[in-house]
């Protein structure tokens, strides 16, 4: 029988030991509890997320390994690197946080689910009018967003959530402006939650999950960011980016 830490909803409990985590499904730590911030920023801080569908108690999770990027090892591939040179997009940090929340959640292709659920939206929407989740918009003719990514930031990390394209390339655009940011703030890592082979083409890679919680103790205790990142960050053209 699966054995997991239940959660109580308003309380102070803390999150087990991410150790505990199962192996199969991969990660999965605890169920219950509630989205406040204070929840959420502790569960970031120690390398937990919810990740849940509709109909389901909040499930959190913290898989071994980890996938992250590493803001200094970017990859852009080199057809999409030509494409950058001629872009005229347009990349802004905390412009449209909710729009962005709302493209993410979006049904795509032929899934018509989402496990950004409306007490994700809210929960996450909170974080940002606190100042400790953010976006990157990616803006093209007409002031249209045609991509983005969202996430959340402690600290020198940053815990990305989701990203989504309008427009063949968008979340592309959005991922290589928010690193090159957060590299040229110090921040060396975005975690990327679980692996993909979509990811690994970007330059993501698996971290123990060891190393990423002890790095994490150490980036998330630095100074960071926090408030409104659109006052923060100048826009910038998506031409500019490394490789473009």
């Amino acid at each position: 029988m699966i054995r997991i830490a239940i959660l109580k909803p308003g309380g102070d409990e803390p999150f087990p030991p991410v150790s505990r985590a199962l192996a199969d499904p991969n990660g999965l730590l605890a169920a219950g509890g509630d989205l406040s911030p204070a929840r959420l920023v502790e569960a970031y801080r120690r390398g937990i997320f919810p990740w849940f569908s509709p109909g389901e108690p909040i499930l959190w999770w913290s898989p071994d390994p980890r996938m992250v990027f590493a803001t200094d090892a970017m990859h852009v591939p080199r057809r999409f690197a030509r494409e950058l040179k001629g872009c005229g997009w347009k990349i802004h940090a905390d412009r449209d946080f909710a729009g962005v929340m709302r493209a993410c959640a979006a049904p795509r292709g032929a899934h018509s689910g989402t496990w950004i659920t409306g007490a994700m939206h809210a929960a996450y929407n909170r974080l940002h009018h606190l100042g400790h989740a953010h976006s990157f918009e990616v803006y093209g003719a007409g002031d249209r967003l045609v991509g983005g990514i969202y996430g959340v930031a402690i600290g020198r990390m940053f815990f990305g959530e989701s990203m989504f394209s309008g427009v063949s390339g968008g979340s592309k655009v959005a991922l290589l402006g928010l690193a090159h940011v957060l590299r040229g703030w110090g921040w060396p890592l975005i975690d990327a939650q679980v692996s993909s082979a979509h990811l690994t083409t970007l330059g993501a890679f698996e971290m123990p999950r060891g190393d990423f919680v002890a790095a994490l103790e150490r980036l998330t205790a630095q100074p960071g960011h926090d408030g409104d990142w659109n006052a923060l960050v100048t826009p910038f053209a998506a031409s500019t980016l490394p490789g473009g």
